[in-house]
């Protein structure tokens, strides 16, 4: 249990029974449960939408899902997004690219892209069909949470410390079928096939960020990670808001 309560701590500001820094060993086995973290995150969101549907108009009912969405991930992955943003638009070398993005300050780059997100997913949540928010919600972080173990296993890591490091350095193999196991049943019961197939998408678009991020860094960042998991909830929620 302390590996999934790791991941809780990790990515979500939802309280948990332990609460204390946890090794690099414990936080490499995390890694294969944070689909399960995206799942509770997106029941959370499922639980917000269902009730402001009923009281509020759909354009209202989006600003607070992203407030909540936010808050409840401290920005973290949104945080990650601005500086990979910043980093890799507003450096000219590797290295500068990778001091970039270790500054706190945010630039410009990073506040648009900051913006832009944010604005496509609010177009998303009010585009997609009444009925199907609450199961885009859930499918959404669920994969974007999916995608992390795949680039954090399969990828090199941009620096030789850091918790990002240490976290690559413990996970392997396992984590990653662990991973699959819970995203796979969990989009299989809740979208068949078709949620199958947007997870497949999903992969697919991670890989090749994860390559798109290798060439300009000759490895991933922590970042790096939070960036993907944005991106990928946003292509999620894009799918979904596809009009038939």
């Amino acid at each position: 249990m302390t590996p999934l309560i790791a991941a809780f701590q990790f990515l979500t500001i939802i309280p948990t029974l332990i609460k204390r820094p946890f090794t690099s060993q414990e936080m490499g086995r995390a890694v294969g449960w944070f689909p399960l973290v995206g799942l509770a995150l997106g029941g959370v969101l499922f639980a917000l939408s269902t009730l402001t549907q009923k009281i509020f108009s759909n354009e209202i009912t989006a600003v607070l899902i992203i407030i909540t969405w936010v808050m409840l991930t401290r920005a973290f992955h949104l945080d990650g997004l601005m500086d990979t943003a910043d980093g890799i638009f507003g450096g000219f070398s590797r290295e500068r690219r990778l001091e970039i993005m270790q500054d706190s300050r945010v630039g410009a780059f990073g506040v648009v892209v900051g913006i832009l997100i944010l604005l496509l997913k609010y177009a998303t949540l009010i585009s997609v069909n009444t009925r199907d928010l609450g199961l885009a919600l859930v499918i959404s972080t669920t994969l974007g949470r999916w995608a992390l173990p795949l680039v954090i296993v399969a990828f090199p890591y941009a620096r030789k410390k850091g918790l990002g490091y240490a976290m690559k350095e413990n996970a392997g193999i396992s984590q990653i079928i662990l991973a699959t196991i819970i995203a796979a049943s969990a989009v299989w019961m809740l979208s068949g096939a078709k949620g199958l197939l947007v997870m497949g998408i999903v992969g697919l678009i991670a890989i090749g960020l994860s390559f798109y991020f290798m060439r300009h860094l000759k490895g991933l960042t922590g970042d790096n990670y939070g960036a993907i998991t944005e991106l990928v909830e946003a292509l999620v929620l894009l799918v979904f808001a596809i009009q038939k």
